[in-house]
């Protein structure tokens, strides 16, 4: 007799859309991630080994997230350039 299982496996499917931002001399890597219907995540891509913090911003579509973090860095940019 085989015992009922009880580990259900479920495929997630996962939508990410990368980004590739040149601000402020710099070169950043942004990851738009699906969360919800007409609802994208983009934050700065983490990459092995080095430190990240989390900070989200959110739009309907993957580039409108996007973009509202690249605002974001472009206004620190000019910041801490003095030109703000």
């Amino acid at each position: 007799m085989v015992a009922p299982s009880l580990f259900r496996f479920v495929t997630i499917m996962i939508v990410v859309r990368r980004f590739h931002e040149s601000i402020g001399g710099r070169v950043y890597h942004i990851e738009a991630l699906m969360v919800g219907d007409d609802r994208w995540r983009a934050q700065i891509a983490r990459l092995p080994g080095m430190p990240t913090a989390l900070m989200p911003f959110y739009g309907v579509t993957a580039d409108e997230a996007a973009r509202h973090l690249c605002e974001w860095l472009a206004r620190a940019h000019r910041v801490t350039a003095g030109t703000a």
